[in-house]
């Protein structure tokens, strides 16, 4: 039952990746309070549900590494930590390449190179995603919920960011890519059986990959973000979580 359930959440995402595009609300000027509010919910969730998750991975750990893989026993957020380094330089690495472009008179985009490699980046992303969709320790079905509701809305978040870098390639290209990666993380979690220590690592990286890619969407001026929709996102998600 839980198998099927993860299915139709799926296909969810497949959707919400290729339609976001015709949500005209999130064009508004200035920037929509939905963008702000599903980035509220999204670090909610990385707080309250996958943080507190890898501590308890790091409990299971103890005793159980090989002697190269003994510091994840206590340091199992290091991975958290480069999942965020990790993206973080790949979004400055899509802005230099799109200052660039624009600087020398051209359409101001990410070259193509740089674009295989940020999508590709998140193509990964998406693929634990939908792996952990399946894979992920839920108290019950409405931890699934949760999950879905929390990633769902940070795609649509994600979808926008990655447009305004790549111009059509992302709707030509990448949004299919990131759809079709989704499911395959999700097929692979149906038909593979993975130990804790690697359970451990792609949360950790998913929930520093998280925390970047929201805070990239709410921080710069430029975004003209709101902060009181923000925090309602996050408040009222993290009652959420904590009630079920």
């Amino acid at each position: 039952m839980e198998t099927w359930i993860s299915l139709v959440f799926t296909i969810g995402f497949i959707v919400i990746h290729l339609l976001s595009k015709n949500l005209k609300f999130l064009s508004e000027a200035p920037r929509s309070r939905f963008l702000s509010i599903a980035g509220g919910i999204a670090v909610a969730y990385v707080f309250l549900h996958l943080l507190p998750e890898l501590s308890d991975y790091q409990d299971e750990l103890q005793g159980k590494l090989k002697a190269s893989l003994h510091f994840l026993e206590h340091h199992i957020y290091i991975i958290a930590m480069l999942g965020l380094a990790l993206f973080y330089g790949l979004e400055q690495l899509a802005k230099s390449s799109k200052k660039q472009n624009a600087e020398a008179g051209q359409e101001a985009k990410a070259s193509a190179g740089v674009f295989w490699l940020h999508i590709g980046s998140f193509a990964l992303y998406n693929a634990i995603i939908g792996y952990l969709l399946l894979k992920g320790e839920y108290q019950s079905h409405w931890g699934m919920v949760f999950y879905f509701t929390a990633m769902g809305v940070h795609f649509i978040t994600n979808d926008k960011g990655l447009r305004a870098t790549h111009k059509e390639d992302y709707d030509r290209y990448g949004r299919w890519l990131l759809a079709v990666s989704i499911f395959a993380g999700w097929l692979a979690g149906a038909l593979f059986e993975v130990n804790d220590v690697l359970l451990s690592v792609l949360s950790a990286f998913l929930a520093g990959g998280v925390v970047l890619n929201v805070m990239k969407e709410e921080l710069p001026e430029e975004r003209e973000s709101s902060f009181p929709a923000f925090f309602a996102g996050l408040a009222g998600y993290a009652v959420l979580l904590l009630l079920f």
